[in-house]
Parts: structure tokens; sequence; C-alpha cells
């Protein structure tokens, strides 16, 4: 293969070790020897992961923990354009800035749908096994690289500006793989078989509803615990939906399956642990009430996991 999952690990890499060494050596940072420390290990981690024992990337994600802990991670004065250059700039662009962001998508679908089965002299152009993410790799590259062109600005700049965004999400932006790799850990170490026994010791699950009610709504649950419907799913999915579900009601496995997930995504509307997509978006934003996004969310969750409650009981065996 040309193109590697493993090269995508190496740019996000040295994107994090740039943004350890910006840290280090802004003296508006008061935390900025710690702040580089931990950008530094998690650029360790991306570039050197594989090659590392197992128990010395465990013992980096603990050091990572407790730089978070003491509230080590913070963040300086990035050198950043203008207010007059970025108003320069747009009058100058106009329309066209939006032309960077969206290579991006246009990108990742044509690697990922037309490319993905593409060879050249017998070699993979993408990995097909991971082709959605080698493609979105290949977009932000490209993208950036136009983006640079048309601000007449250096590549560079573009590290300072992600230096900058890296600041403003700060330890959160690192949540999503940690709570990814949690639902692994809770999956190998039998949490879905605990449930299981729990579920049906404690509550009747000899009716339909109630089985499809302890599923959907605990999908939803776990996933505001962990933080992820990706973590959450193979834990419910192993306790409750193959089990009980599948098992004994002969449900449909793809639409268990799909109602499960968004029943999650429920959940993650109404988390902080979802860092992502509640508590990043508030920082960007500078609002003053760090979950406003989650309460303008809490209405909408709720009423679409009523809706995937009676959605999954009426067409599970059709």
């Amino acid at each position: 293969m040309i193109f590697r999952i493993t090269q995508v690990y190496w740019l996000a890499g040295l994107v994090m070790a740039a943004v350890a060494v910006f840290n280090l050596l802004d003296a508006s940072n008061p935390k900025r020897w710690t702040t580089g420390l931990f950008w530094g290990l998690y650029a360790v981690m991306f570039l050197l992961g594989d090659k590392m024992p197992p128990e010395v990337v465990g013992a980096g994600v603990v050091v990572l923990a407790l730089i978070v802990l003491v509230k080590g991670v913070g963040g300086g004065k990035p050198q950043v354009r203008s207010d007059a250059e970025n108003k320069e700039s747009a009058l100058r662009l106009k329309n066209k800035l939006f032309v960077p962001a969206l290579a991006i998508p246009v990108v990742t679908v044509i690697g990922s749908v037309l490319l993905k089965d593409f060879k050249i002299g017998g070699n993979f152009l993408i990995d097909p096994k991971n082709a959605t993410l080698v493609s979105l790799a290949l977009g932000c590259i490209i993208g950036a690289a136009m983006a640079c062109k048309m601000t007449r600005e250096s590549p560079v700049q573009s590290l300072r500006e992600s230096r900058r965004l890296v600041d403003a999400m700060g330890w959160a932006m690192v949540l999503p793989q940690m709570l990814g790799m949690l639902g692994l850990v809770f999956s190998d170490a039998g949490v879905g078989k605990a449930v299981a026994h729990v579920t049906t010791t404690y509550i009747n699950m000899d009716l339909r509803f109630v089985a499809v009610v302890v599923y959907v709504v605990g999908m939803a649950l776990f996933t505001v615990i962990m933080g992820n419907g990706f973590a959450a799913f193979p834990v419910m999915t192993g306790g409750v939906g193959v089990p009980v579900l599948i098992n004994v009601y002969h449900g449909d496995p793809a639409i268990m399956a799909a109602v499960g997930m968004l029943s999650g995504y429920c959940g993650t509307l109404l988390t902080p642990m979802a860092a992502n997509f509640n508590i990043v978006p508030a920082a960007l934003l500078e609002l003053p009430d760090r979950n406003a996004v989650i309460k303008a969310q809490v209405p909408t969750a709720l009423g679409i996991l009523v809706c995937n409650v009676f959605l999954l009981y009426f067409l599970m065996n059709h």
C-alpha cells in the first residue's frame, strides 16, 4: 500500500509534536512545561505506539491523566494573524475561502469510494481496510495546502493555527480516543455479561416492550457514563441486544443495531464526557456556561429516545 493508516498516525503525531514545541517555546504560557510534556507524550504514542511495550504506553496514559489532574494543561498566546490581515484576506478571497474546507469531504469520498481498490504497480493506492480514515487525512493535507496557497501563508502558520485550536480545546481533545479504548476494556472485562445478569435477574424481561426499553435507555445511559456511543454499544448489545432481543424475541439484528446506535447518540447529547461534541464547542465559542450546549440538546435527545423505543418495538420483527 502506498498510503497506509500508519502514516495517518505519524501525521497526527507530528502535529501534536509541533503543538508541544510551540507551547514549550511560549513564555506567555504559565504552564508551558507541563503542557509541552502532555502533548509531547501524546505525540510519542502516535509516532511510536506500535513499537512500544503496552506497559509503557499504559504508563504514559497514567502520566497524561496525572497532568490533567493537577491542571497542568494550559494555553499561551499563539502567534496568529491580526484582525486586519484576516479581514483583508476575507475581502480578497470571499467565497473562495470555502474551497479548502469543501476539499476535505470531496477527497474523502473520492478516496473511500472510487479509489478504495485502485492499484499502482500492483500496490493499493489507499489502505482498503482503512480507506475512509486515510482518505480523510489526504483530504486534510490537500485542504491545508490549498489554504496556504490561497492565503499566501506558510505551512508553519497552519501549525500555529493548529496549536491555537488545540489550546482552546485543551485536554478534552484526548477524551474520544480514551473513551473508545474504555469500551474495549469494558467488553474484555465482561461488563456485558454483568449487565445481562443484572437485567435478567432484577427486571422482568418476559415482556418484549420492557426488554426494548432496557436496551434503548441502557444504550443512552451507558453513553452518558462512557461519553461514547461506540464504547457503550458492545456492552449493551452483548448484555441485552443479542441474548434477549435477538435470541429470545428473534429481532432483526440490523434494525436493533441501527436504533441502538441512534439511542447511544441521544446519550452523547446529554453528557459532558462527550467533550468533543459538547464541551469543546462551548470552549471554542467562549460561552460563559460550559454546559450550555448540553442544556440546549436535552429536549431533542429525550424526544428522539422516546421515539426510538417505539421504533424498535414495532420494527424489530419486520
